[in-house]
């Protein structure tokens, strides 16, 4: 990082300069809210761990009891680590089709999954961007990142899934399962069942890849995607109780109305890798 910081300052071109400094300031204070929450943390883990008061705790640390009380009602929520450290960036695929010309098109599914992920992690003071997926595209982007995308979209929905020891996405003669490795279990999208209500599965797997945090949301259809974002919005300190910053993957199952979510639930997992 101090290599970064004195780059910054020796470089001559003023807009080059003025770009690397904004991108660096981001880096920054997300670093800075990561310290927040680990602070907090660490005043949660003397507390229970070895059954100090916040007093003592206070004492120790060389603050005011009113400063730990400050610190542990403002600092960022512990689930924050779920998405890594930030800055995080938000991916949806696009695919080629066909109406007056052919043009890449972005289902409108996956455009409001995307920007429920936006504004989940901005809930959670992350500093964000988006991006498009490429059909073609094979390796998710640097640093921190959201991955929404299945195996038939793009290589990297398929390469993400590879990764995972424990939930996989197959298609048995044209319909998509996710399988458990343990136990062969396929788990099947009830909008493939003609006479059952609408709802849709989705895969979501957290992987940390080189250091990073790469969080992977595959629908069995699009719809399936937005469901699995619902569950996050609604589960994501629950589900961070129980997996902490281990990787790990689960199935949502969810109930929905046109492009509204009606219901959204632990269909199985979590798995710990």
């Amino acid at each position: 990082m101090s290599s970064e910081f004195e780059g910054v300052r020796r470089e001559s071109d003023p807009i080059r300069q003025g770009q690397r400094a904004t991108e660096l300031l981001a880096v920054y204070q997300q670093r800075a809210t990561e310290l927040a929450r680990l602070r907090r943390d660490a005043i949660e883990r003397a507390h229970r761990e070895l059954g100090l008061s916040y007093t003592e705790i206070a004492t120790r640390l060389g603050i005011t009891k009113g400063r730990v009380t400050q610190i542990r009602s403002t600092a960022p929520a512990p689930e924050r680590a779920f998405f890594g450290v930030g800055p995080v960036s938000v991916g949806v695929p696009y695919r080629y089709q066909t109406t007056d010309r052919e043009r890449p098109l972005i289902a409108a599914e996956d455009a409001k999954t995307g920007e429920q992920v936006v504004r989940l992690l901005e809930s959670l003071t992350f500093a964000t961007s988006q991006y498009q997926i490429e059909p073609d595209r094979t390796a998710p982007p640097a640093g921190d990142t959201v991955v929404v995308c299945g195996p038939k979209s793009a290589p990297i929905g398929a390469w993400l899934l590879d990764q995972d020891p424990a939930l996989a996405m197959v298609n048995d003669s044209g319909r998509w399962w996710i399988e458990e490795a343990a136990t062969g279990k396929r788990h099947g999208s009830p909008s493939d069942d003609a006479q059952a209500a609408p709802a849709d599965l989705a895969y979501v797997g957290r992987h940390i890849i080189d250091g990073r945090v790469v969080v992977h949301i595959a629908g069995v259809h699009s719809i399936g995607s937005l469901g699995a974002a619902d569950y996050l919005v609604k589960n994501l300190a629950d589900l961070f109780a129980k997996t902490a910053e281990t990787p790990c993957s689960l199935i949502v199952r969810a109930g929905y109305d046109g492009l509204d979510i009606t219901h959204s639930e632990l269909a199985a997992g979590p798995f710990l890798w």
